[in-house]
């Protein structure tokens, strides 16, 4: 096999044009797989985090308050490794009263330790502000600041018709780029809103965020089967968001469409000149016959050509893909300045990429391989390459 892969080697440097044309041409249906990849993935993990990355991925509730909330969030985070996190909620409606200003808002009760790792929070507050950490503290979305006329120090009241009124604290602001929660939530530690409602240690529903967002409704299954509670309610995000969730499905199957496109042009371009080699070096073939070289060997060779090619060019390509994403980074940019599409770096589909491209070529070299095991030694050298070759055709 080692004569069969040096000879390969100079078969390849004998028309060193044509090598770097090959290689060239593996390189750029690498690269277009690898950066159609990764902004594939960029954009879906853009969309799923604009959309749900600040948000409940699973959501537990009842018709009714749920009670023995702290058990129960033990039982669903030791039901799956998949739950990053898992905090307990209680939302009522009312209004914020601030002299002869008035405005509707959603009034959340949080465990902000645990909040917090969902909604971030502490990357939100601006104004130097502070979350609440006091009972009757609160603070507010950016927009309710300018409406009803408030300062960090303030004091608001809480208003409803169900409930009785609570006089509190303003502690800051927070800015979550989204207007409809800036002009209506307030946030405040989740024993104010127990206070309020008077009904004891209720909540109203328990929040997750997943490892794998996409393994959601497994998860769900899970957390089902654990609490084994038929007054729960259990969501997942794929459930409420079947349209994004299709959209990202025909962006997978877009990208994967493409990249199949592009592997089939690559093995046909390799399998077409490698095709040609063997018609270039059919006497070169013959003489090796002649001198001994088994069937085996000589189809080796064109098999260790496509080898070689198709590392070459999956290097090459894997390189240039690299090269296109990080350009596309810098210079695709938002007004503000960030990326249109942030890049996503996956190193086992860059390294998929790169494998598929090496089979590609290989398999590319089967046809020249066997029409090469096929040369008649006699006829070659009697009636020339191209006579022999023809009848094989």
């Amino acid at each position: 096999m080692k004569l069969a892969f040096d000879i390969a080697k100079r078969f390849l440097l004998s028309a060193k044009k044509q090598t770097i044309v090959i290689i060239l041409g593996i390189a750029i249906g690498v690269s277009v797989q690898v950066f159609i990849g990764s902004l594939i993935s960029g954009l879906q993990v853009g969309l799923v985090d604009s959309t749900i990355g600040s948000r409940s991925q699973i959501t537990i509730e009842s018709d009714d308050y749920i009670t023995d909330y702290t058990n129960k969030i033990a039982t669903i985070e030791a039901a799956s490794d998949n739950i990053t996190v898992a905090t307990e909620t209680l939302t009522i409606g009312g209004s914020l009263v601030n002299g002869t200003l008035s405005e509707n808002i959603v009034f959340r009760g949080l465990n902000f330790e645990s909040a917090n790792e969902i909604y971030k929070f502490d990357d939100s507050i601006v104004d130097g502000g502070a979350l609440p950490t006091r009972v009757d503290e609160i603070a507010l979305g950016i927009e309710l600041k300018d409406s009803l006329n408030l300062e960090v120090g303030d004091t608001v009241i809480f208003d409803s018709p169900v409930y009785d009124q609570e006089t509190l604290t303003v502690t800051g602001f927070f800015d979550f780029s989204v207007l409809s929660i800036n002009q209506t939530w307030a946030i405040t530690p989740l024993i104010t809103v127990q206070n309020i409602v008077d009904e004891g240690a209720v909540v109203g529903k328990i929040e997750m965020q997943l490892v794998e967002v996409f393994d959601d409704l497994i998860t769900k299954e899970t957390i089902v089967s654990a609490l084994n509670d038929s007054d729960l309610i259990v969501t997942s995000w794929t459930e409420e968001n079947a349209d994004l969730l299709s959209g990202l499905t025909a962006q997978s199957s877009s990208s994967l469409m493409i990249q199949i496109c592009v592997i089939i042009s690559v093995v046909l371009g390799i399998a077409s000149v490698l095709a040609i080699t063997v018609l270039q070096k059919s006497r070169q073939l013959g003489i090796l016959k002649a001198m001994g070289i088994q069937n085996k060997d000589a189809s080796a060779i064109f098999l260790f050509e496509g080898f070689i090619l198709g590392i070459f060019g999956a290097i090459l390509g894997v390189l240039f893909g690299l090269g296109l994403s990080f350009a596309f980074t810098t210079f695709a940019l938002n007004p503000d300045g960030s990326p249109v599409i942030n890049l996503v770096i996956d190193p086992g589909f860059i390294a998929l990429s790169g494998a598929i491209a090496l089979v590609a070529s290989m398999l590319a070299a089967l046809s020249p391989a066997i029409k090469s095991s096929k040369l008649s030694v006699i006829e070659v050298i009697r009636n020339g390459w191209y006579t022999n070759f023809t009848k094989h055709q």
